[in-house]
């Protein structure tokens, strides 16, 4: 199994990006999937849940009301719209996924894919 994050890059402040979270040999409808950064020198931090089958969604503080998390079932795929970009948003962002079948958020998450990295600078 192979989850892959994509979409990253640089952009400026107060602009956005979209997360991409692909998957081979598993259906991530099945799973609740999660999105997570690490910047340098800093712990892993959890940022955002969908549960399986377009379940519940969960948003840590810091990214509510700007990050959404959001599944394409056809793609299998699972993305994560970021806007008002900041600064302190710069990171490796990686997707990980819940083994159980039929999770929700909150979540246990088992693995984690390649990350992509997001830098915000002017």
């Amino acid at each position: 199994v192979q989850l892959q994050a994509s979409g990253g890059g640089l952009v400026q402040p107060g602009g956005s990006l979209r997360l991409s979270c692909a998957a081979s040999r598993v259906t991530l409808a099945y799973y609740a999937i999660g999105w997570f950064r690490q910047a340098p020198g800093k712990e892993r931090e959890g940022l955002a849940c969908i549960g399986s089958n377009d379940g519940n969604t969960y948003y840590e503080d810091s990214v509510k009301g700007r990050f959404t998390i959001s599944r394409d079932n056809a793609k299998n795929t699972v993305y994560l719209q970021m806007n008002s970009l900041k600064p302190e948003d710069t990171a490796v962002y990686y997707c990980a996924i819940d083994w159980a079948y039929g999770s929700g958020c909150p979540a246990a998450f088992d693995y984690w894919g390649q990350g992509t990295q997001v830098t915000v600078s002017s």
